[in-house]
């Protein structure tokens, strides 16, 4: 094939496009003048639950024989596997958070009594790569609930981006070594 006519296909295929775009546009501008000017009539003013909540309690997408063993387990505090996995995983986030605050907290002391030796300083080394390691650790858990999460949501919609345990992990060491020469530089 060649480079004219590939040219020429995708000018074919984006007239089309906009043919079907136009087209689309003038839809939606068509149905909603409509609704307004049945708006303005007031078709829509003794309709029957007006200014009534709507009822939410029913999921329209929801298989109707899942509906009562659903609506069982939410009145008695349950909720689907995925959902529950997704706070866990919230949660395992925050716990996340907390230790590296804790770890900035303990260099923080560490780096304020200005007298090192060789020992403390190999102390203080060891307990880093073991924060680093832990880290890892923690950062593999929750890329594997993330991936259990996404083959149990039911929409890729609702679904969670996979962490990379090594940038994150980097950004993790980065964000510590960035405090020790913080506090180093006082």
């Amino acid at each position: 094939m060649s480079y004219d006519s590939l040219e020429e296909e995708i000018k074919i295929k984006a007239g089309k496009a906009r043919r079907l775009a136009r087209y689309m546009s003038s839809t939606e501008d068509l149905v909603e003048q409509q609704i307004l000017q049945a708006q303005e009539r007031g078709e829509f003013d003794n309709l029957s639950g007006a200014g009534k909540r709507l009822n939410l309690e029913e999921n329209p997408m929801q298989p109707p024989e899942l509906r009562m063993p659903f609506k069982i387990l939410k009145d008695n505090g349950f909720a689907p596997y995925w959902i529950e996995l997704g706070k866990e995983i919230d949660q395992d986030f925050v716990q996340l958070e907390k230790e590296l605050v804790l770890f900035q907290k303990y260099t923080a002391i560490f780096f304020s009594n200005k007298k090192h030796n060789g020992a403390s300083l190999k102390r203080f080394e060891k307990r880093k790569e073991l924060f680093y390691f832990e880290r890892r650790l923690d950062l593999e858990k929750i890329n594997q609930k993330i991936i259990d999460y996404n083959l149990a949501c039911p929409t890729f919609r609702v679904g969670r981006g996979n962490i990379i345990v090594e940038d994150e992990l980097n950004k993790i060491k980065t964000t510590i070594e960035n405090h020790i020469k913080k506090i180093n530089n006082w």
